[in-house]
This record gives structure tokens, sequence and C-alpha cells, in this order.
């Protein structure tokens, strides 16, 4: 019988990956894209989403003529996407404006107006709190980057669009629009516009008092799905686009995060994994539900029915080396400097000469907030202890054990929030590709490390898994004996004491700077705006 194989697409912030998948998680083609992306002086960040289907077209174009499997052998489309994004939809089935991205701030006003208010805990009101909690399992962070944050930024600053808008879709939900013609969620993607009641997760649906407390019409909210559905078939105009056919089923799938909890193989209860991409987290899967207020954690609708995820996450993981490189290192700019044509790889190469530690300098990676394990949208990164003898080496590795640092701070959130301690852990995304990095992780998390063969492929994998599990051809419990595992990294004890003391230390300057951080913001917005008043 030939095999059969799932169009998983992964889109991230800043590229596109497009595999053909085997229900059995065999990777038989690869195709990816760059995507631009703007970022706006007022904390704004957007995309287009017709690039994303340019790319999307483009790709699969590519993996079809290639004819690396029979195009009659792929049977369906699983898409998994940034989440925390907002696509607002005009009436004539075209968005109204760039997508407002994961890492865009400006409904942070908004929610502390709506949720604030005596008596205060962490800056909710106490009773709205509590039955956003009991209902949903969380509440909006007062950051602004949630989806439902982007929706009350339109409706109060931009009310004339907001009016316009006939639905707002998550990334994900707008690609299986433009494959189907159906606006419709999933109840993973969905969670982040806290308007749902996630209490039964067989029913996971709208609360109307949710709703009104917002000020959100349900009119403009997709329908909603469990993540395993079967959407429907390719409209024709699309099968035509992608050249594919009409037959193949589009599956609702899920974010970036829940899929990779199931592509990292960690499927089961009390099983955690660090993906380490252009931002990081620690996931792990639960039969409970559970939040932490006062570290911005809560369990969220898994894929996998009747799970949850519980999930911390950090901004900027390998986004930081790239910002080392393009803005620090190699920038396009009057000097014409020229990165390495493999920045990553030598990178890793400079940062394995350095001893751990880097000399004493320590790098936080905050370069556009943080949410977890502090929802604090104004601290900013910083390398310390810089002197005559910091070389660009020093720099490399400083940001590597500054991302696994702050990793170590989720992780140990993340196992109290578990009550139990976590033996291992499996490594995904671009940065699992080191083994420099690897090795830093498993000394800073003081835990053996599992790495993933092909761990950019995870996102992908996940995704194929989900759309082969909604097709009939796959049950989750197959997943972990179908993710192979490249090498397990034991940490080395010479490197605990130093690791230990830097992280310490790595403490001490989130504390010591992050109120210095929100007053030069505020200091800069006011110029930007032209409000400081000339000395």
């Amino acid at each position: 019988m030939p095999a059969s194989y799932i169009l998983a697409i992964d889109l991230g912030t800043s590229s596109l990956k497009l595999a053909l998948v085997s229900t059995r998680g065999d990777v038989a083609g690869f195709a990816t894209r760059t995507l631009p992306i703007s970022y706006l002086p007022d904390g704004g960040c957007e995309q287009d989403p017709e690039e994303w289907w340019k790319a999307i077209c483009s790709a699969t174009r590519e993996l079809v003529e290639s004819k690396v499997v029979p195009v009659d052998d792929i049977i369906g489309i699983s898409c998994t996407t940034t989440w925390s994004g907002t696509v607002a939809l005009g009436g004539d089935d075209k968005p109204l404006m760039p997508c407002i991205m994961w890492m865009d701030s400006r409904g942070a006003p908004h929610i502390k107006k709506l949720f604030g208010g005596f008596p205060e805990v962490e800056g909710y009101n106490v009773p709205r709190l509590l039955k956003w909690i009991r209902l949903t399992g969380g509440v909006p962070g007062m950051s602004g980057k949630d989806s439902i944050a982007h929706i009350l930024f339109l409706k109060n600053e931009r009310p004339e669009l907001y009016r316009a808008t006939k639905k707002f879709l998550e990334p994900m939900d707008y690609l299986n629009f433009r494959f189907t013609g159906k606006c419709a969620a999933s109840f993973a993607t969905i969670t982040l516009h806290w308007a749902t009641d996630n209490r039964d997760l067989s029913k996971v649906q709208y609360s109307e008092s949710l709703l009104q407390t917002l000020g959100v019409e349900r009119a403009k909210l997709p329908d909603l799905l469990p993540a395993g559905s079967v959407l429907g078939p390719l409209r024709a105009e699309a099968a035509r686009e992608l050249g594919l056919s009409e037959k193949v089923q589009v599956v609702m799938g899920t974010p970036d995060i829940q899929a990779a909890a199931v592509g990292s193989g960690a499927v089961r209860d009390g099983e955690a994994h660090l993906c380490v991409g252009t931002s990081s987290w620690i996931i792990a899967h639960l039969p409970y539900k559970k939040s932490d207020l006062f570290h911005n954690m809560a369990t969220l609708p898994s894929a996998i029915p009747n799970r949850y995820i519980v999930t911390n996450e950090q901004e900027s993981a390998a986004g930081a080396l790239n910002f080392l490189k393009d803005s620090l290192l190699f920038p396009a700019d009057e000097l014409n400097t020229v990165a390495p044509a493999d920045a990553h790889q030598t990178f890793s190469t400079m940062a394995a000469r350095i001893p751990p530690g880097s000399g004493g300098l320590l790098f936080t990676p905050f370069l556009n907030g943080e949410r977890s394990p502090v929802d604090d949208r104004s601290v900013r990164a910083s390398f310390v202890n810089l002197s005559l003898t910091t070389t660009r080496a020093h720099l490399v590795r400083s940001v590597m054990e500054g991302v696994a640092f702050n990793s170590k701070w989720l992780f140990g959130f993340v196992e109290k929030f578990m009550g139990k301690r976590v033996p291992e852990v499996t490594i995904i995304g671009g940065g699992a590709r080191s083994d420099v990095w690897c090795q830093i992780f498993a000394d800073v998390l003081d835990r053996p490390l599992r790495q993933v063969k092909d761990p950019v492929m995870a996102n992908s994998r996940g995704a194929a898994f989900i759309g082969a599990n909604a097709l009939g051809k796959l049950a989750f419990d197959d997943v972990p004996a179908l993710v192979p595992i490249a090498k397990t990294w034991a940490p080395d004890v010479k490197n605990r004491r130093i690791y230990d003391e830097l992280f310490t230390e790595f403490l001490h300057v989130y504390r010591s700077t992050s109120k210095v951080c929100a007053r030069l913001n505020r200091l800069s917005t006011s110029l930007e705006t032209g409000t400081q008043e000339s000395s």
C-alpha cells in the first residue's frame, strides 16, 4: 500500500517551513521561505498575510514539482503558525490591515483599564480575576500581547476598522480560511482571546458573560472546533494555486506551541520539552486545569483531546543571536560588514572556544520585554560586565548562556507548577542544532537533554501527526516511538558552580534594571512623540 502524506505548514515569525510528512512521521520533502516583518515605534509589530499566502503557494508548488511523492498521495493539509496574532478580515474576505503579531504590545493600556481596579492583585481587579480564572484558566497578560488586547486596541483606537471587520482570525485560522473558505478556530487557537469557557475540553465554547465584559461581539469571532477536526476539502481556487487536488482535506490544526508539544514526542503527562527558536518555551502535558497568576502561567487546551499543556515562554532566544548578528556584529550599514554564510554555525564554533561563564560577561535576553515568569513589557536586554578583554566570541557565548539562564528561570516555575521534578528535557527548534548550545542548556538546567533528530522539523512533524490523527491514520499514543532522538547531552558537573552563581546574578540584573528600563522607555516615548521639553 502506498504511503500517505500530510502537507505540514509551519508559519513562523521570520520564515515559512513546508514539509511533506508521511503519516508515520517520515519527512519526504522540505521547502522554506523568508518572511518580512515590520516593527513600529509605538510597540507595534505587523506582517502582511498576503506574503504568507504567496510564500505557501510558491513553496507548495516547489514540493509538488519536485515529485518527491506522487501528488495523489498527499491526503491532507495541517497548519501550525505563530500564536496570538490578529487578522482583521473585511466583508470582501480580504485583510483590512497587516496582521497584528504576537510581539505587538499596543493593546496594553486597554487591558490595564479593563482589568484594573480596587481591590487588586498583581494589577488585576480581584472579582474579575477570579471570574476569568474559573472559566478560562487564565487572564489576559498586562503586556498587551494577547489576541484580545489586539482587538481592544483596534476597537478603541481604530474604531472604523473595528466596525468594518467581519471576523478576527488567528494566523492559522486565516490560512485555513484561504484553503477552505470557512471561518473557524480550534479550541487551542482561540485561547488567547480569553473569551472561552475551557472547563470542559470536549465542548469549549464562548462565554457570553466574558464577551459582554470585554465588549466584543460574538459575531466578529469564528466558530469553534476541536483541533483534530477536519474542516473540509480544498476549495477549487486554492487547489489550483497550490497545485494540489481538491480532494485534499484541511485539518483544523494548532498554534506552534501545541504542534511542537506533539512533534517533540514528549506527549505523556509530566514530560517536558524545550523549544529554542526565535522565541523559546518550556511545555509539559497535564491532565488537569490549573493557574499561577503570579508568574503568568496557566494550563491551556492541548492538541491532544481532553489534555492540557502548561507553558512558560520567553520572547527572545535564537532571536537574540540574530540581533547580535544583524544589529551589532554584521549590520547592513555604511561599514559594509558581511556576515559569514552560515553565521549560526560560526557562532557555535566561536562559543566553543570560550570557557563556561564567558569570562564573567552576562547577557539578559529581554529584547522585546517579557511575559513570563514576569509580565514586564518595558524591561530590555543588556550585556553586563563588558571589559577591554571582551571579544566577539565572548559576546556570542554570553548570549547563548543568557538565553539558557532565562530558560532555567522558566523551568523552575514549571516544576513548581507541576509539583514534581522533571528528570529530563527534550530539546527542539533551530537552536537545538548547535552542539555547544545543547551542552550549555544541559549544564544550566542540570538535566539530561534529549536532542530530537532534525529538531527544526518538530513543528512540521507535530502538525503532520495532528493531521494524521484527524484523518484516522495515527493514534497519539504512537507518537513517542515515531520521534527519533539524535543524542542525549548529560550535564557536566564541573560547570555547575559557575552557572549556579551566574544564574543568581542573572536574577539580580533583572531586578536591578527593570525599573531603570521602564523609566528610559517612558523617556524614549516622550522624545519620539515630542512631548519632552528641550533642555
